[in-house]
């Protein structure tokens, strides 16, 4: 058994020279993680938070986190740490949230920020790459988001992912891929996965050599040097709304630049401005569109509304390395979830004793109304 522990140690220490891990927090320092954790102040009646395992946990110190204090409150708060690209490089986001206030309508998402966050003024107009995590508001809303940024505008995933409801901590993830592929867990099990061009809302600029094969080309015959034109229209340019073409004429639409000729570069059959603006745009997708790469992350934090408040955060994690996460988790969550399932279970035990108890009090007193599933309010909220 102690060789077995030894290696398992080998393993992680391996797997932590391997990944690169752009923050952790597991809140283990006590009242320290004020240093590095901002609320915001841009306005008063934003919830405070504290350090809190909750009424039941699996272990009273590693399960403590960050806990909204206040009903019906805004929450704003945030943490920095050396801003990266993960160009290139996997991207995964895990934490774990735990509603044991039995969530009615509230968020229980984090967000990753652009390195350039005025922590102070954090609110729900400050710009994010990425939002993930569960949102519950009654039985109409029990979804985890997935949002992305691109291009300056917010992308939800198209699927329904349904988050955990039942009042015990859990742990999600989420990796995005450099292949463009990406994958939601939840307790260390994959819920969704597939193609992020596919899954969300959006307009793919792929038009890969759409001029080379389209029907009646013969891409071995080009133009000449004297048929060249230096510039083109912008076909993919819109005219402006506040233009008028009664006072202002005739739209003439803004000319991009075209490189120096080239023998065979333009297939004959096909207009030249048309067949140039389609291969721009495909050369283009190719070395910027990346809809999985963010270039200057640099802090997480959580912007969210709770009708009731409760919710616990802890365990984040922002790292390359899908192992260590898996690894982190089981480190964590793993260890706690069972024995706080067990203490939840005594708990219910002791209130449904008490309750019972009280109960025989009213019947002697000859005051006694139990309404039915009287008890059940007891027990924890169980998946739906």
């Amino acid at each position: 058994m102690a060789w077995a522990r030894v290696s398992l140690w080998a393993v992680c220490t391996l797997r932590v020279v391997l990944a690169t891990v752009y923050f952790q927090e597991e809140f283990l320092d006590g009242e320290r993680w004020r240093n590095r954790w901002v609320p915001s102040t841009n306005d008063s009646r934003l919830g405070h938070f504290r350090l809190s395992s909750g009424k039941f946990y699996g272990h009273k110190e590693k399960d403590k986190g960050l806990q909204t204090t206040q009903n019906g409150r805004f929450y704003a708060i945030s943490a920095r740490f050396p801003p990266f690209s993960n160009k290139g490089r996997p991207l995964v986001l895990q934490y774990t949230v735990k509603h044991e206030q039995k969530m009615d309508c509230g968020g229980g998402y984090v967000k990753l920020f652009p390195a350039d966050l005025d922590q102070q003024t954090l609110s729900t107009a400050s710009p994010y790459y990425v939002m993930f995590g569960p949102d519950i508001c009654g039985f109409d809303l029990m979804k985890v988001h997935v949002i992305l940024q691109f291009k300056n505008e917010y992308h939800a995933n198209k699927k329904f992912i349904k988050c955990k409801v039942d009042g015990f901590t859990h742990l999600y993830t989420l990796i995005l891929r450099p292949d463009l592929t990406y994958e939601v867990k939840i307790d260390g099990q994959s819920i969704e996965l597939g193609s992020i061009e596919n899954d969300w809302h959006l307009a793919s600029l792929r038009k890969t050599e759409q001029a080379a094969t389209a029907p009646g080309l013969d891409p071995g015959k080009a133009g000449t040097a004297q048929d060249w034109e230096k510039h083109f229209l912008d076909a993919g340019a819109s005219k402006p709304s506040d233009w008028n073409s009664e006072l202002d004429g005739d739209w003439p639409g803004p000319m991009l630049q075209k490189p120096p000729y080239q023998d065979g570069l333009k297939p004959e059959g096909i207009d030249q401005d048309i067949w140039l603006h389609e291969k721009m745009r495909s050369t283009r997708y190719l070395t910027h569109y990346d809809l999985s790469e963010f270039e200057n992350i640099g802090a997480i934090g959580l912007e969210l509304w709770q009708v009731r408040s409760g919710t616990i955060f802890d365990n984040f994690l922002l790292t390359d390395d899908e192992q260590y996460a898996e690894n982190f988790g089981k480190a964590t969550w793993g260890q706690t979830k069972g024995p706080e399932k067990e203490m939840d279970d005594v708990l219910v035990k002791d209130e449904v004793a008490r309750a019972r108890e009280e109960e025989e009090e009213e019947l002697l007193a000859g005051r006694l109304y139990r309404p039915r599933g009287f008890f059940d309010r007891f027990h924890r909220q169980k998946e739906l």
